[in-house]
């Protein structure tokens, strides 16, 4: 009996013992996570979250992909093959655009043969814009490539890609048409050139970690930059992502004053971004947030200006021309610059003069220039923090 006494509480203590040990590791596991919650915390607040925004086809995703390109680790080839049937949608897509537009402006313009397809190429053109019209696209071939090729430069289709304005031609149309043959190759890779004018419309929201500086914490800021989808349709998404924002980083085109918008070919891009512009700026949200303006695709706004007036925009309706060449590029780069000047502090209160608002004159594809332009970001919001914190 008192064996079994003994026995039973040698039993006892075992479990006791065994439980004490479970509790132990429990209570370790859950300190283990406190601790790892709080780090993570802690490395949230010194995390900048900076907002890219802008009116569809403003380049903001170009900006986005330099800067997974200049502070990351860039694209894997996996994520660069994953851009071929991109590239190659972009390629069809654009061909098809240019030869229906070249059919719409035979009709619309009566008496005008110049929009009018060889004979040879007419049956090439509707083969083309049938491809282009599906939802799966075949792989480009050499007999497509050199069907694409035909149809490119008949004249028709040259003087349809002179009024491209008109008709949404994408700004990467010159480029994939150079590269075509290359683009054909059965072993084709994109590369990163390629990654960069490849054209997909952003839907949702994507978002990347960087430091402009280095990847080591301590050798600078780290930002959270998110990229939104700048179609009508896509900006109910961004609301969500308005709180805590460090920095807006606005997007203007301000190579498309002659052209309207995908969703709605009534309304005149730049009048777009404007209002889009005013509506950011009102936003309670961003009454201390910074704002940056990236006046983009400087590199088609300096070759179109030669060419297309700027006050065909009504925005820009008083614009005088003053010189020729280069001297005339700047004078209307200044002007354009100074009406966004002026809507910014026109839609700013007394109380929100403080907050900081820089514009820069950017091309998304100019790596070095967006490189140049991110740590001039950088340096303005370091020294802002430092400013706030009472340092400066």
């Amino acid at each position: 009996m008192l064996d079994t006494v003994v026995q039973n509480m040698g039993l006892l203590c075992c479990r006791q013992k065994r439980g004490n040990q479970a509790t132990t590791e429990e209570n370790d596991k859950a300190a283990e996570i406190e601790r790892r919650i709080e780090q993570e915390t802690k490395a949230e607040k010194h995390i900048q979250k900076l907002l890219l925004l802008g009116a569809g086809e403003s380049g903001k995703s170009t900006i986005f992909k330099q800067i997974k390109l200049l502070f990351q680790t860039g694209f894997d080839e996996r994520e660069l093959q994953s851009y071929t049937s991109v590239i190659h949608a972009n390629v069809y897509q654009t061909i098809k655009i240019l030869h229906d537009g070249a059919k719409e402006l035979a009709l619309s313009e009566a008496g005008s043969s110049k929009y009018e397809l060889s004979v040879d190429n007419k049956e090439i053109g509707d083969k083309l814009s049938e491809i282009g019209g599906r939802l799966d696209y075949p792989r480009l071939t050499e007999e497509l490539v050199q069907d694409i090729l035909k149809l490119w430069r008949d004249p028709a289709i040259q003087e349809t890609y002179a009024r491209g304005n008109e008709l949404q031609v994408p700004d990467c149309a010159d480029y994939f048409m150079e590269n075509l043959q290359r683009l054909s190759e059965e072993n084709y890779i994109p590369t990163k050139e390629d990654v960069l004018h490849a054209r997909v419309r952003t839907t949702g929201v994507v978002e990347i970690q960087f430091s402009p500086v280095g990847e080591n914490k301590k050798s600078g800021e780290v930002y959270r930059l998110y990229d939104v989808g700048g179609q009508r349709n896509e900006r109910r998404k961004w609301i969500h992502l308005f709180d805590g924002v460090t920095a807006v980083i606005f997007c203007a085109a301000i190579s498309e004053y002659d052209q309207t918008l995908f969703e709605d070919e009534n309304k005149n891009r730049i009048m777009e971004t404007k209002e889009l512009f005013e509506w950011v700026l009102k936003q309670k949200c961003f009454e201390k947030t910074s704002f940056m303006l990236f006046l983009n695709k400087f590199d088609i706004f300096e070759k179109k200006v030669a060419k297309v007036p700027l006050n065909v925009c009504e925005w820009f309706k008083d614009y005088q021309p003053v010189s020729t060449g280069k001297q005339e590029v700047e004078h209307a780069y200044e002007f354009v610059k100074k009406k966004f000047e002026e809507l910014y502090y026109q839609n700013v209160t007394c109380d929100h003069q403080d907050r900081v608002f820089k514009i820069y004159r950017t091309t998304a594809l100019d790596q070095k220039l967006v490189k140049k332009t991110f740590k001039l970001v950088d340096e303005t919001l370091r020294r802002r923090n430092l400013f706030e914190a009472g340092l400066l």
